[in-house]
């Protein structure tokens, strides 16, 4: 179906956007979602390969939402890279359109969002602008949900299934779209929807699945194929071929140090295919790479070290500006292969001609070793093949002997698609949202908190109404026992510490514990052990000797609380609390970023995750410390330690914009101790010799307007 047949029943700038950007035709589900009533507001569940033009879908319902019917749209996504990038797209495609984003702060309202006519936001996000109490959900049209399939996440699926059920509830009139490349079960995804559904293979690259294994690819048609290059490894002997074609690769691996050390073997094979010009732009890159951290650590110099030779190592412990870096230098077909954990295939659009999962098991301490699901390895192959590049894309597994050739093609390459199921059903993370219903008045007592749960995919699939209610009923009681409830008769309101609570998005079990121990803390470690031995902190850090001796003067703590950590917390172990408790004095002692990473056997993603980690359960520590009488200079002194990474005596200092942890001690050991200080003639010299004229400028003069 060309685009000029549904132009009259689009407005103008879709269409016009649309062209802009080289789409002229539908593609297969495009065209079906268009047949099946897109336009006119039916609810649609799009279950398609990558690439197949699911956006497109949303973004049609949302324009016309919001340019036909004055009507608000919101795009909800999992992954805030993903919402950032979709952002980015509709905000270039429609720049007449105001469209917001919002990603960060889950204890605020965002009341300026009311003015956005399209608005994109994590799933959390959304969840705690309702508890809230958003004020403009009735002017919202089109409700999309991309990676929807993300139901089936133990981790983020409860979230989502009780967000969409909310807004069920909330936005009636609104239209719903799904969208997911891996639903094994979107005809019942489809009927809890109450949607239309567009199911479809169509992909506008042609995908070759199969097995690698000595030197040759293996495929589905009976087909066998010899593999460019020399190398006896199997995804070093790929990357030759993909490199002889001139394409590039992504390599997907179980671990960050399979993923680390698999980039630093392929450098080798890359290295001698750059052109002159690409080694010089690589050259740029590794530069920013080296320098995002205000002092490289060992990851930083490694990676670093591998951009300017071609390849990449992409994972969690990456800071975000190197990920950027290393994703746009990779689109700009800069670095010609990547070797990445699985992550990478979720969030970001990053296809490359050819997809190799190295490894098909994982290993977690929760879990221990497990295989990857057929699904999760689709949703890996779907970044094979880049619509404005390829005519066609390869995915390959690797076969380690020739009798596991057929068993991965029946395992995953010819097995249907598995059904996603809610993962809703646990107490603890069921516990969370019960206390939103009553925090939010929206339901208030156990029998219609149980009938909303019923409504849930949840409910939809399993739909034991009698085990929802005690489910209900002990989750209440529960609450009710920690003080953050209380009944009136049969209905139950909030009360002011557990209204709180709901507001800062935290666990009740992690408020439970800050309120039982906040008022016995006596030190700083103190502090820091309180915040870090809580569910939003894990994965803590691995468990040191240090840790083990300090854990001993702490256990008085644990005591305080009244709280069964195993039951909560698989495999809970104190000690790696507070081994992360000291991972972050480390950091407030300004223990160089570095010597941190070495001694506690982390990365710099995952240091700084924790850092802003600690910053929310610190301020959600402030907020409640308020309410039971604690006092809070010591928090907020940590706090700020904390979130900058520097001793107290650095406090004024670090206002400054351009000045953190470094250069203000800098400063402070060469006299400088309070911004006053700059304003002292003398110091101006002292502070170019420092930092360069440039730099000591910009510091001057904000100096002087304080």
């Amino acid at each position: 179906m060309e685009l000029s047949e549904i132009q009259s029943m689009l407005p103008k700038e879709v269409v016009e956007a649309a062209r802009a950007r080289g789409i002229l035709k539908l593609t297969p589900p495009q065209e079906e979602a268009i047949k099946k009533g897109l336009i006119f507001g039916n609810n649609m569940v799009v279950a398609s390969p990558t690439a197949s033009g699911k956006t497109f879908i949303a973004e049609m319902a949302m324009i016309r939402a919001v340019l036909h019917d004055f009507k608000k749209a919101i795009y909800v996504a999992p992954m805030r890279a993903l919402v950032s990038e979709k952002y980015e797209e509709i905000k270039n495609a429609y720049p007449f359109l105001k469209v917001a984003i919002s990603i960060g702060d889950l204890d605020s309202l965002d009341p300026w969002l009311a003015n956005y006519d399209i608005i994109f936001v994590s799933t959390e996000k959304l969840d705690s602008l309702i508890r809230h109490g958003i004020d403009w959900l009735d002017k919202v049209g089109v409700i999309v949900f991309d990676e929807v399939h993300m139901l089936d996440d133990p981790s983020r699926g409860p979230t989502l299934d009780v967000l969409i059920t909310k807004l069920k509830y909330l936005c009636r009139h609104a239209q719903f779209i799904a969208l997911s490349a891996t639903i094994g079960n979107a005809d019942e995804l489809a009927r809890w929807f109450y949607a239309k559904l567009v199911e479809s293979d169509y992909r506008p690259v042609k995908l070759e699945k199969g097995v690698a294994y000595m030197g040759k690819a293996y495929f589905s048609d009976n087909r066998e194929e010899a593999l460019a290059g020399n190398s006896k490894i199997p995804e070093h002997r790929i990357a030759e071929d993909t490199l002889a074609m001139k394409k590039q690769l992504l390599i997907f691996y179980a671990t960050k140090k399979y993923a680390e050390s698999g980039a630093e073997k392929l450098a080798s094979i890359v290295e001698p295919t750059l052109t002159d010009a690409e080694k010089k732009e690589l050259e740029k890159v590794s530069e920013k790479i080296l320098h995002a951290l205000s002092r490289p650590t060992a990851q930083c110099e490694k990676l670093a070290s591998l951009v300017k030779r071609g390849v990449a190592f992409h994972h969690s412990g990456l800071v975000n500006e190197q990920r950027h870096e290393v994703e746009q230098a990779f689109k700009a077909n800069l670095i010609k292969a990547i070797c990445s954990t699985t992550t990478l295939g979720l969030g970001v659009n990053l296809p490359a001609h050819t997809v190799v999962v190295r490894d098909t098991s994982r290993y977690s301490e929760e879990e221990g070793a497990s295989k990857l699901g057929v699904n999760e390895v689709v949703q890996l192959f779907g970044r094979a093949g880049r619509p404005a590049y390829d005519t066609e894309g390869r995915a390959l597994l690797i076969a380690r002997s020739k009798y596991e050739i057929s068993d991965l093609f029946e395992r995953y390459i010819n097995a249907p698609l598995d059904p996603i199921s809610s993962k809703l059903g646990a107490l603890p993370v069921l516990r969370t949202h019960v206390l939103a219903f009553i925090a939010t008045e929206m339901f208030r007592t156990k029998e219609s908190i149980a009938e909303f749960l019923s409504s849930t995919f949840y409910g939809f699939q399993f739909g034991n109404h009698g085990l929802l209610y005690d489910m209900t009923s002990t989750l209440v009681d529960t609450l009710e026992e920690w003080g953050f409830v209380r009944s009136r008769g049969s209905a139950y309101e909030a009360t002011r510490i557990g209204k709180r609570v709901s507001e800062l998005y935290i666990d009740p079990l992690t408020a439970k514990w800050l309120i039982d121990t906040l008022p016995h803390v006596q030190d700083d470690l103190g502090i820091l052990f309180a915040i870090s031995n809580t569910l939003e902190m894990r994965p803590y850090a691995k468990a040191t000797e240090e840790a083990e001796e300090a854990f001993v003067d702490y256990i008085p703590l644990l005591r305080k609380a009244n709280i069964n950590f195993e039951q909560e917390m698989p495999f809970y172990d104190p000690v790696k609390p507070m081994s992360t408790a000291l991972m972050l004095r480390d950091w407030c002692e300004e223990m160089p970023e570095r010597e941190i990473i070495e001694k506690y056997d982390t990365t710099p993603g995952s240091l700084f995750t924790k850092i802003t980690n600690a910053d929310w359960l610190l301020y959600s520590s402030i907020e409640l410390a308020k309410l039971i009488g604690v006092r809070v200079a010591k928090l907020h002194e940590m706090r700020v330690r904390v979130k900058y990474g520097i001793k107290s005596e650095l406090f004024d200092l670090v206002r400054l914009e351009q000045v953190g942890r470094v250069r203000a001690r800098l400063m402070y050991n060469n006299g400088i101790r309070k911004v006053a200080d700059l304003r002292i003639q003398e110091n101006e010299k002292k502070v170019e010799s420092l930092f360069g004229k440039e730099l000591a400028k910009k510091i001057l003069e904000q100096a002087m307007s304080i």
